[in-house]
């Protein structure tokens, strides 16, 4: 490797590493933002809030890393231009494109390992960060009990304070119901004044009570002076100078729910396991068209066209084949009135049937219409009412597997953009390298000014082209693969338009270049206007 590759990989990395971190830490930012009701108040440790915080920006990592590669490329090239050493680079006769190879080589590794991670860490720390989110939320807010109001966070008690010193231990003018017995609020605890505090590693709430009563009524099983059983309840007050009760804080914890339930969603998932997913939907979809197909019992048209024939498609006719390949239908011939050329896959109708019909042999059993058969032979209200009944039993049944169809259709297509955007993002690098690159080198710049916010711009572009072909593809305007790639397509041409500028040396930021430009246009106005007309 020469000198001046490892002068150009230097000044990559270390600005590289940087903008990583940083924009992983923006991104982290917002997302923990979406989730701040969800996580605020409910007491959790510092090592579940750094777990779900370090899960969050691996997840990150797909959007963090383009954008990085596009800030470093562009800060490397901008300081190299600014310092005149990117001029001192090309006098001894190395072409720009020779300068930028060292880079590309870097970015491919990069890009590789991106794929590497989208296709494997991201999957399994998603998993992790969701699930762990889910738990988050199914965990009561932490224990806080407030001046004059009821707290009924634990169950079966409810508790009352009139007033909550700044120790946030010593208590005054205490008041519990005690719901355990779940008879109502028939054990009633006060107290003048307490203490309260948790124990055994705030799994127990303790509360130290000072001069108070404790209330209690009975069931009403109780017995009179003459011994009888009678219904009046009992009632029972006991004075106390000092009393403890301790309260169980365990639906306090966070419950840690099984990950298996959390990873069918797509991006939990590698490119195998979307493949899998997949063929999946798609079996299940060709399956329920073939059953769609073939199902044309006897009993739903008794004489009316049968023997028309549904004729599968052709690769409903394969995947039949490879579902059920010891069952063989053996196709039935057409009568000579039927359409030859078409294979009865369905029922054909008893002769018997086909006998009482009574058809004159000028038309065609295939060409015959609704209005022939009723003129044939005569209908009865019983018939019309049966007929009616099974014409709306198979528009609801249409219309179920349509709703279906839909559902399925949808899934599938939710699952193959993601299959294509674990391989997007990672190229995406790339495209922002073939940007950034060639850019920094025309604007001269670096620092964190102008190439930031250049960056900025540019990825906006990629994240809305992103999200306009994610959402043209789910809406079925546009093929995924045209839908998905699509960002990263408009990103290689304006890399490869700035690659060309920047190897003829084009000032396109610079006020004197297009102002020379316009002066050339107005000249070349002026010439045309000036030629004469010939006659």
């Amino acid at each position: 490797m020469k000198k001046i590759d490892k002068l150009i990989i230097g000044s990559f990395l270390g600005p590289f590493v940087i903008t990583l971190l940083v924009v992983v830490f923006i991104l982290l930012m917002k997302q923990m933002l979406l989730y701040f009701d969800d996580i605020i108040g409910k007491g959790l440790s510092w090592g579940e809030l750094g777990s779900l915080m370090f899960y969050f920006s691996l997840t990150l990592m797909p959007s963090a890393l383009p954008l990085a590669v596009l800030m470093s490329s562009l800060i490397t090239f901008g300081n190299l231009g600014e310092h005149f050493e990117l001029t001192a680079i090309k006098s001894l006769g190395i072409s720009l494109t020779r300068s930028l190879l060292p880079l590309f080589v870097v970015v491919l590794v990069i890009t590789g390992l991106a794929f590497l991670a989208n296709n494997y860490m991201v999957p399994k720390a998603a998993l992790e960060a969701y699930s762990l989110l889910y738990d988050i939320k199914q965990k009561k807010p932490a224990l806080d009990i407030k001046e004059g109001s009821f707290y009924s966070g634990i169950p079966d008690i409810s508790i009352k304070v009139g007033k909550r010193f700044n120790d946030g231990i010593t208590l005054k003018d205490v008041i519990i119901y005690d719901h355990r017995g779940r008879v109502g609020n028939k054990q009633v605890i006060r107290a003048d004044s307490g203490k309260m505090f948790t124990i055994l590693n705030d799994q127990y709430l303790k509360l130290e009570l000072f001069d108070g009563n404790d209330y209690t009524e009975g069931n009403g099983s109780g017995q009179d002076e003459g011994g009888r059983a009678t219904s009046e309840e009992t009632y029972r007050k006991t004075k106390f100078s000092k009393m403890q009760v301790v309260l169980d804080l365990s639906s306090f914890g966070m419950s840690r729910t099984d990950t298996k339930w959390f990873k069918g969603n797509r991006i939990m998932r590698n490119i195998s396991e979307l493949k899998q997913d997949m063929d999946s939907v798609s079996s299940e979809r060709k399956s329920q068209k073939v059953n769609l197909y073939l199902n044309t019992e006897p009993g739903i048209f008794n004489l009316h066209f049968k023997r028309d024939s549904i004729v599968l498609p052709k690769e409903l006719k394969i995947f039949k084949r490879e579902r059920d390949s010891l069952l063989k239908v053996k196709p039935v011939v057409p009568s000579s009135g039927a359409n030859p050329g078409v294979v009865n896959y369905g029922y054909s109708a008893p002769a018997s049937v086909l006998s009482k019909i009574k058809i004159p042999d000028s038309i065609s059993l295939k060409n015959r219409k609704l209005s022939d058969s009723l003129y044939a032979f005569k209908t009865t209200k019983t018939e019309i009412t049966s007929a009616l009944n099974k014409a709306r039993m198979i528009k609801s049944q249409l219309q179920n597997f349509n709703i279906n169809e839909s559902g399925q259709k949808n899934e599938f297509v939710v699952f193959w953009v993601q299959w294509h955007r674990i391989m997007a993002n990672s190229i995406a690098c790339l495209a922002m390298f073939l940007i950034g690159a060639p850019l920094g080198s025309i604007i001269k710049k670096g620092g964190l000014g102008v190439p930031v916010l250049v960056s900025i711009l540019f990825f906006i572009l990629y994240y809305v082209l992103d999200l306009l072909g994610v959402k043209w593809a789910k809406q079925d305007l546009i093929s995924v693969p045209v839908g998905v790639w699509m960002a990263n397509a408009v990103l290689f041409t304006i890399g490869s338009f700035f690659l060309r500028q920047a190897r003829v040396d084009a000032r396109l930021f610079d006020a004197d270049f297009y102002n020379v430009v316009i002066d050339k246009l107005a000249k070349r106005i002026a010439l045309l206007k000036a030629k004469p007309k010939i006659a």
